[in-house]
């Protein structure tokens, strides 16, 4: 690791960004100064002009990617090199206007009846059924389970804050004979290594992959003949309209996600199915006193 680098992520760390993260931000520098073939702290803000540019109009970067990017090497620039450069006022990520894709109930039912092992399947069922991200999933831990309250703490989700998200009778019934497959003391779903299967998962002190959990997630939804673009992350978009629709009240469902901002959450709400009847009747019933 060179000393810039070095910096750079300890900048970061002081931040207190999580390790995802501070990975994606250095990733972003270095795609920088691979682009350029030269050290990132060499780039001028002309340069830099044309690598943001050139990222929209040619590379055609999505969203999220250019968000990433944007901001790793805003942060770099900014607080590791301390050049404050007017272009850092006026570039911007593109604005998302596309809904997400959700999976009905029937879809979400067929994919996990096409997955083959269980322990990706028990870990899907907990992502959805807890409307987690995959990595707060994989990392779920035994000690994060209030089987008392009914409640699991999840642990330094995104913007590294904890949330609690309530505890599905059912999903604590599959969870707990999941777990007396392998009883490893730490982690719900370890890593199950190569050949072992439970006999190491009960003693391996590393999560299972999250690759793993993603292609068996791509591989059922080819199974199902799923052909909505989706990832293991619209298992929790999904949870989140599916609560809306049964009911649950807005501000618990943001809760529930760790949404910070409301808008963040609202938008689900364009999601929800329209030919419920609740909705319409209370409609009709308000429009029948203009008569």
């Amino acid at each position: 690791m060179t000393e810039l680098r070095k910096r750079f992520t300890q900048d970061l760390q002081l931040r207190n960004f999580s390790e995802r993260t501070v990975e994606a931000y250095v990733r972003a520098v270095r795609q920088l100064a691979e682009h350029f073939n030269k050290t990132p702290d060499t780039i001028t803000e002309e340069e830099l002009k044309e690598y943001f540019i050139h990222n929209r109009n040619v590379r055609k970067w999505s969203r999220s990617a250019s968000t990433i990017s944007i901001c790793g090497i805003k942060f770099f620039f900014i607080h590791t090199l301390g050049k404050e450069w007017t272009t850092f006022k006026l570039v911007r990520p593109p604005k998302e206007k596309a809904l997400p894709e959700i999976l009905s109930m029937k879809e979400v039912k067929r994919i996990f009846s096409c997955i083959k092992m269980d322990y990706h399947r028990i870990c899907l069922k907990i992502i959805y059924s807890l409307g987690l991200r995959l990595q707060e999933g994989t990392h779920l831990q035994v000690s994060d389970i209030d089987s008392d309250r009914m409640f699991v703490h999840v642990h330094k989700g995104k913007g590294a804050k904890d949330r609690l998200v309530p505890l599905p009778n059912a999903t604590l019934k599959f969870l707990r004979k999941f777990w007396k497959t392998h009883r490893n003391p730490n982690f719900l779903f370890p890593a199950p290594g190569r050949g072992k299967g439970a006999k190491l998962m009960s003693t391996n002190n590393k999560p299972v992959p999250k690759s793993s959990i993603q292609i068996a997630f791509q591989e059922a939804c080819q199974r199902a003949k799923i052909n909505k673009k989706v990832s293991v992350h619209h298992l929790r978009h999904s949870y989140a309209v599916h609560l809306l629709e049964a009911g649950v009240d807005f501000r618990y469902v943001q809760e529930f996600l760790g949404h910070e901002d409301p808008k963040t959450t609202l938008i689900y709400t364009k999601l929800i199915n329209i030919s419920l009847a609740d909705p319409i009747a209370a409609i009709n019933k308000v429009m029948d006193n203009i008569k």
